[in-house]
């Protein structure tokens, strides 16, 4: 049986007036990879939430493709650098900010933020060269909460 992992589910629409504010770049975490720290941008331009990870290895088990990746948690440090891994939900085409075109594996797993955890389909992509490990999609924080693009860091981690 395979244990494919699921798209996560959209929250209901909500009134704007009900939902946390964030801002432009926040603190999350990553329960699954034992992150308890990452700075990320939130970024309603992008569609899909992106993290910076290299030696990539895809490997099977039984029939569900998986990825065994690193990661660098923290900004502009090599270390620590942590090994995960992770069922691969899809390869999907993403274009980039530069406009350049690159097959990623996709993952889902959960994002924890301002005491809410919720899971989110994660590509995964060498960002050495971008300012932050992580970038957070509008799928991500939809209907979740509104975004102050003037201010950072309303989550305290």
């Amino acid at each position: 049986m395979s244990m494919t992992p699921h798209r996560p589910r959209r929250p209901k629409r909500r009134s704007p007036a009900t939902l946390p504010l964030i801002g432009w770049r926040e603190w999350a975490a990553l329960p699954e990879f034992e992150v308890e720290r990452i700075k990320v941008k939130v970024d309603t331009g992008a569609r899909t939430s992106s993290l910076h990870a290299f030696a990539l290895k895809r490997f099977r088990r039984g029939d569900v493709s998986w990825v065994r990746f690193q990661i660098h948690p923290v900004q502009r440090k090599k270390t620590p650098s942590l090994e995960v891994e992770a069922e691969v939900l899809e390869y999907r085409t993403i274009r980039s900010s530069n406009g350049k075109a690159s097959r990623r594996p996709v993952i889902v797993t959960e994002v924890e933020m301002l005491g809410k955890r919720w899971p989110i389909e994660l590509t995964l992509a060498s960002r050495d060269e971008m300012g932050f490990r992580m970038l957070l999609g509008r799928e991500a924080v939809r209907n979740r909460f509104l975004v102050d693009t003037g201010s950072s860091f309303y989550s305290i981690l």
